[in-house]
């Protein structure tokens, strides 16, 4: 399997449309890590992404008469802007299917390009779907993302000029993976030149397709995935890939939300580029394999594999990247509620920087403070602030690591409810399309009465609802089935103890 992957790599036909792109040295990080981090930068390709070498290669290896029947592909970004290019460098057809949730600076882009983009479904399987029955109606031809040899390979070109960019063979290369295109093909290459170095593969903690395959020995399909890091955001492994990746990927490094805001922050600082979500997930997984393993003096390299992110994303990043980086913690502090508590308090916390602080009047006996810290850094130092201000006589309860709190309940201290007997608190995801939310009150219907709402959006495909909805003890299995047959991804935080501080009845 190496061998014929190391011929149709060194055969891969990319640079009539991409470029080679720098392995540039990330000084800021590599001292603060005590090792040489290395960043290959995907994000300064053409279409800001790998995606489109593994897409033109595809589309080089078709016969004309394939190319001549039109080109269809479906995607939500990345893929359809690399085929979209591709095909104008080319001359075909294409058409690209996107979800009717895609953000316009995308759409935009492909009809740039002078692809036509079809809107359909809110999900990219929806859009897949669409995509398979225009070709079996038209007689398109189908470029597949990541699981095909020549897109595999493709790809794979960025570990060739690694390996000729890097003066010695580096200890480890950390590889984002989706649905495995980029790994296979990294993998592929680098294990048959060296197989002492370890290919390291990193995907979101809500979207472990590979992670959860390597575990299971076989292709396994996630329910849910996370959205955040939307370039990744596959429910299954490919075949093809996952055949390769589970002879040469030595592992799988998760990671959180936080800690992708927080790389994403890192790679800003040494290059003034800015990666998206799945662009900056290899650093991510570098910096906690390199904590995880207490290393030192090694040279390690990350893919940064795109930049396409919507800019008002960027204060959704700017919010968690201290979390993710342990610079900052969250908390729920109880103090008296009489004259010169909060002076006590301050007092407490010293000259340290107060990101946030949050208070409404709820109760003569005690006052619920939600107040944000900057914090040196990592978890020893926020479990050690929690411990001073136990010591000094609050009562604390950390939430950084609480999504509702994060996502909505800091935004919402306001005093406890009066007169929200048997409310039970749901968060949901809603796409981000007109007529998403009429859609969902009108499958709730008017039966029950609601009691709380707050919407956040992060200029994603979904937007974020937490909701306050008053349902009797007897209604909730009849409540509970109504909003499975919605649809709409959702979760009960009525136990939350961030709500149960801030929001509740009490």
């Amino acid at each position: 399997m190496p061998q014929t992957y190391i011929e149709r790599i060194l055969r891969a036909r990319v640079y009539d449309v991409a470029t080679e792109s720098p392995l540039t040295h990330a000084e800021l990080l590599s001292k603060r890590l005590g090792n040489q981090v290395w960043l290959k930068r995907e994000d300064l390709q053409p279409v800001f992404s790998f995606k489109l070498r593994g897409a033109y290669n595809k589309l080089k290896h078709l016969s004309p008469e394939a190319r001549g029947r039109g080109i269809i592909a479906a995607s939500a970004g990345n893929h359809a802007q690399g085929v979209s290019m591709g095909a104008a460098k080319l001359g075909c057809d294409a058409t690209i299917v996107m979800p009717r949730t895609t953000p316009g600076i995308k759409v935009d882009a492909v009809r740039g390009w002078g692809a036509k983009a079809l809107l359909h479904g809110d999900s990219f399987d929806e859009a897949y779907d669409h995509a398979m029955a225009l070709v079996e109606a038209r007689g398109l031809t189908f470029l597949h993302p990541f699981d095909d040899p020549d897109v595999i390979a493709g790809q794979g070109t960025i570990a060739m000029e690694i390996l000729r960019q890097h003066p010695e063979p580096p200890a480890a290369i950390f590889v984002p993976v989706g649905g495995g295109g980029l790994i296979a093909g990294v993998a592929a290459y680098v294990k048959y030149i060296h197989p002492q170095v370890r290919i390291i593969g990193v995907e979101p903690e809500d979207a472990p397709t590979l992670h959860a395959a390597l575990a299971a020995g076989r292709r396994v399909t996630l329910g849910e995935v996370g959205l955040f890091a939307d370039g990744v955001a596959v429910q299954q492994i490919g075949k093809e890939t996952f055949r390769i990746a589970r002879e040469t990927v030595d592992e799988v490094m998760l990671v959180g939300t936080d800690e992708i805001c927080a790389a994403i922050k890192d790679i800003f600082d040494d290059t003034r580029g800015i990666a998206e979500p799945a662009g900056a997930l290899a650093v991510a997984g570098l910096k906690r394999w390199v904590e995880r393993e207490g290393a030192e003096g090694l040279s390690l390299v990350a893919i940064e594999s795109g930049a396409n992110i919507n800019f008002d994303r960027l204060r959704h990043v700017a919010e968690r990247a201290e979390l993710g980086e342990g610079r900052e913690a969250l908390f729920a502090v109880g103090i008296p509620e009489r004259p010169g508590s909060f002076l006590a308090f301050c007092r407490a916390l010293g000259k340290r920087q107060i990101t946030e602080f949050n208070y409404r009047y709820a109760d003569r006996c005690e006052a619920q403070v939600f107040v944000g810290v900057e914090l040196p850094g990592g978890a020893d130092a926020r479990a050690e602030m929690a411990q001073h201000l136990r010591a000094k006589g609050f009562a604390v309860l950390d939430m950084s690591d609480n999504e509702t709190a994060k996502l909505h309940i800091r935004y919402m201290v306001g005093g406890h409810a009066v007169g929200t007997e048997d409310e039970r608190l749901i968060r949901f995801e809603f796409p981000e399309r007109p007529g998403a939310l009429l859609s969902f009150l009108s499958g709730l219907g008017r039966r029950w009465n609601i009691s709380l709402f707050h919407y956040r959006n992060h200029g994603a495909a979904y937007g974020r609802v937490l909701m306050g909805i008053q349902v009797p003890g007897a209604q909730q299995p009849e409540f509970y089935r109504l909003l499975t047959g919605l649809g709409y991804r959702y979760a009960d935080e009525t136990e939350n103890p961030a709500y149960r501080l801030f929001a509740s009845a009490g």
